[in-house]
Formats: structure tokens, C-alpha cells, sequence
């Protein structure tokens, strides 16, 4: 698939486009650098469903869950969603600012929703994730990376320690730096980025 085919824009054309209201523009001349790898079901734990498109589209019935009343009201969104069996959905341009990040700092530089792709995997902090979100995350990231710089890839853990703990340990860093085979950009659920282990 050429790059004109892969994009439209800032919209990536294999997915699913559920547009959010919930995006603003980025600082101008904000390059995107950053891939920011999120875990969200809702209710956690519970796969499947359309509660996440609702909750990006400012669409949920809060009286559904008492797990929706706890978040009533919140406005966010992020720029992809990898449901359980692989599917892709996107909400926002990457061109445009997702609020998937909220107060974060990668690598001593604040506000990372100015400079990052917010990808949410469907599934729940500490627990496994499926191969074919796996594999849709390494294509997903590949075509990304044609289109921006990006040099790093990092959980929601790690821009906001302490805040958020997501994807978590059930998360294989390993195996998503293996299926990539990038050498030269910093994995942050690594000891090092591939250029400063022994391995490398």
C-alpha cells in the first residue's frame, strides 16, 4: 500500500473513522515524535461493546454502569482503539492534538498530548493482550512512523507515573520491539533503548 493510500491526511485509511469533537490543534510546528500506548475497557475488564467509541464521542449513558457514574461527565479521546480481535478505530487526525495523556512528561518534556499518537489497546491494566492487537499495533506504528518522526514509544505509565498504570506488566515490550525491528528509537517498558544494550 503506497503512502497516498495509507493516508488521507492524518486519517489512516485501514481503519474504522469514528470522528471525536474531543481534539484541538497541536502547537504549531509540533513535530509528532512520541507513540503512546494506552489500555482502556470499560467497564474494566469487560471487552467488547461500543462503551469506548460512546466514551470518545461524548456519547455514554452513565446510568448504564455504576462504573460510568465515577467518570461522568469526562471528555477524552484518543487517536486509535485496537479492539481485542485486532480491529482498528480511529477518533482523531493525527495531525490533531488527541486528550488521551493528560499531565504527562517524556523525557523532561511536558504536555506529551502536543507531540504524540495516542494508541489505546482494548483490554485491562496488568492483564495480557492478544496477538492480533500485537499485530495491528506494529503495522499501525510502521505506517506512523512513514508519516512522522517518531522516535519513542511509551506506555501512559510511563509519562505519568504514580497517575496511571497502564498498559502495565502484562504488556510485552519485547515482543512489539522484535516485530519491528527498530533499532534507533527508544522503547520505554525496555531497560534501554536498543541502541545502548549489549544486544544491539
Amino acid at each position: 500500500m503506497s503512502m497516498t493510500t495509507t493516508w488521507n491526511g492524518g486519517w489512516y485509511v485501514p481503519a474504522r473513522h469514528v470522528p471525536s469533537p474531543n481534539f484541538g490543534s497541536r502547537p504549531p510546528a509540533t513535530l509528532v515524535t512520541l507513540a503512546l500506548v494506552h489500555s482502556i475497557s470499560l467497564p474494566p475488564g469487560v471487552y467488547g461493546g461500543d462503551a469506548i467509541e460512546r466514551l470518545f464521542t461524548n456519547r455514554l449513558d452513565w446510568s448504564l454502569h455504576p462504573y460510568f457514574e465515577s467518570i461522568r461527565g469526562l471528555e477524552v479521546s484518543a487517536h486509535f482503539v485496537i479492539r481485542r480481535a485486532g480491529g482498528l478505530v480511529q477518533f482523531v487526525s493525527t495531525d490533531d492534538r488527541a486528550w488521551h495523556a493528560g499531565a504527562s512528561v517524556w523525557q523532561g518534556r511536558p504536555n506529551c498530548n502536543d507531540y504524540s499518537v495516542g494508541i489505546e489497546l482494548e483490554g485491562l491494566e496488568g492483564e495480557t493482550f492478544e496477538g492480533p492487537q500485537y499485530e495491528a499495533l506494529a503495522r499501525l506504528l510502521g505506517d506512523l512512523r512513514k508519516r512522522h518522526p517518531i522516535d519513542a514509544v511509551a506506555g501512559h505509565e510511563h509519562v505519568a507515573p504514580g497517575r496511571k498504570l497502564d498498559p502495565g506488566p502484562g504488556f510485552d515490550w519485547a515482543r512489539l520491539e522484535a516485530s519491528l525491528g527498530w533499532r534507533d528509537v527508544a522503547f520505554a517498558g525496555l531497560a534501554a533503548p536498543a541502541t545502548e544494550r549489549k544486544d544491539a
